[in-house]
């Protein structure tokens, strides 16, 4: 992305996308171009846990989910 504040880090073997699904059970190879929403209480340990919402599609297609999931943090 073409801002100074966004950092991009790639990574070429996809080894993130491929931990990701098979630490949270995905049914697909590897999570790719999906979201993981966590809240304020989340705490990183064997797992970052309590995951709020997740999509393993891309996050446009899945918008308005992903709105509704994040609308409730932000009244927080």
């Amino acid at each position: 992305m073409p801002d100074r504040r966004v950092t991009h880090l790639w990574d070429e073997q996809r080894l993130t996308g491929r931990w990701f699904a098979q630490h949270l059970n995905n049914a697909q190879e590897i999570i790719w171009d999906g979201y993981l929403l966590y809240g304020p209480d989340a705490k990183w340990e064997t797992l970052p846990e309590p995951l709020i919402g997740s999509s393993t599609g891309t996050v446009i297609g899945s918008g308005e989910v992903l709105q509704q999931q994040i609308i409730p943090l932000l009244k927080e």
